[in-house]
């Protein structure tokens, strides 16, 4: 935490095939080495494949992938009287987001198919229709959060009435 005053959050242009944040944001978090030309043509290949394989459009299936590995809690560790306790709260939007693309992208590199653009293909026509690793990773998280409600109130201020808002 900055100690003087707040720092403004940075924003990514726009890519310039679909002009979606969103996009750029995935292309960055795959790129290898500083190699943004490469990750940029594995993902529009894989778009591709993926708007041919789910017969809707590419960028909005993308789109539900997304949505479908957002996490809404997570438990953060949290020390109380020389005990740990896996304390459950809400994900901030930003975060919700960045763990939904990290997700995707390590398990899409974690799967058996042959090549970047089927694999990520695959995986995102799997989270779209709220299957594949990162919807089950997503489905971990929260089984985890419900879990450990009983701890809820160790949050520090107002997390277990937010946690009741969203249905923990």
């Amino acid at each position: 935490m900055p100690r003087k005053g707040h720092i403004a959050k940075r924003t990514v242009e726009p890519d310039g095939v679909y002009s979606s944040d969103l996009v750029t944001k995935f292309v960055n978090s795959m790129m290898w080495g500083g190699k943004k030309s490469t990750a940029e043509g594995i993902f529009y290949e894989s778009l591709k494949k993926l708007e041919a394989k789910g017969g809707d459009e590419a960028l909005k299936l993308f789109v539900k992938a997304v949505e479908n590995c957002k996490p809404l809690v997570e438990v953060k560790s949290r020390r109380v009287g020389g005990a740990n306790y896996q304390v459950p709260v809400e994900v901030n939007a930003d975060r919700r987001t960045s763990l939904a693309i990290r997700w995707l992208v390590s398990y899409s590199r974690a799967r058996g198919e042959k090549g970047m653009i089927d694999k990520l293909s695959n995986e995102l026509l799997d989270a779209a229709n709220s299957r594949g690793a990162a919807v089950k990773k997503k489905e971990d998280v929260h089984r985890m959060a419900e879990a450990n409600k009983a701890f809820a109130h160790y949050r520090w201020s107002e997390g277990s009435r937010q946690l009741r808002a969203i249905g923990f």
